[in-house]
């Protein structure tokens, strides 16, 4: 069965603030067997302008990764990502 994704970019306005949403979120994404396999780090954007941060974190499959993000628990961290963050989220099937 192929795994899920979530493909994440970020570009933090409040990171004090910010750091809440990190705290919250970790517990609710490995509930759910979410991995982080980007989360930050040196990043280049060739072709187009991009966000400041980004995420990508490996589910054991699609269901699991949409599972996450819709959960009460991760929407109450996304409540605080949003406020304090310009992000776009992706939720993908790998291959």
């Amino acid at each position: 069965m192929p795994k899920g994704y979530w493909i994440v970019h970020v570009t933090v306005t409040n990171p004090e603030e910010y750091a809440e949403y990190v705290r919250l979120d970790t517990p609710v994404v490995e509930e759910y067997g979410g991995k982080f396999l980007v989360r930050g780090g040196q990043s280049e954007t060739p072709e187009t302008p991009q966000k400041d941060r980004h995420v990508v974190v490996e589910f054991p499959d699609l269901a699991a990764a949409q599972n996450c993000y819709h959960s009460d628990g991760y929407q109450k961290a996304a409540k605080i990502r949003m406020a304090h963050s310009d992000s776009d989220i992706v939720i993908v099937e790998g291959t």
